[in-house]
């Protein structure tokens, strides 16, 4: 780790490391190695490839049943946790106006003078 970096930062960065480490060792003893979504199947190398998912998004609660976990690839993880941020923006009405994205293409912007020429034709 770099000199330069805070450290109190550092500090949290390994606190993260720790608890992300233990969480996932337990929950890769609790449940198989398959993405609760696609039901690929993970082992060896590609085991790195499955991450463990916090079902209330809290990275902080990890019973020791596990109930709060299940086990993703990492691209089904991504996936949920870019529709829950599109629906949690959306429910909370936090959409301005800068945030929707805007089309620049304009399909009937020449129309009329399509028509035009057809009708002068």
């Amino acid at each position: 780790m770099s000199a330069d970096r805070d450290p109190l930062i550092v500090e949290a960065q390994r606190y993260r490391d720790q608890r992300d480490k233990s969480y996932r060792e337990r929950a890769l003893k609790l449940y198989p190695w398959v993405c609760a979504r696609c039901g690929r199947d993970f082992s060896g190398k590609r085991l790195r490839e499955l991450t463990v998912h916090h079902k209330d998004h809290n990275h902080d609660n990890n019973p020791s049943d596990g109930s709060n976990w299940e086990l993703l690839c990492l691209y089904c993880h991504d996936n949920e946790h870019s529709r829950n941020q599109v629906a949690d923006t959306y429910e909370t009405g936090t959409v301005s106006p800068e945030q929707v994205p805007t089309s620049t293409y304009k399909p009937f912007a020449n129309l009329a003078d399509v028509l035009k020429d057809k009708i002068e034709e």
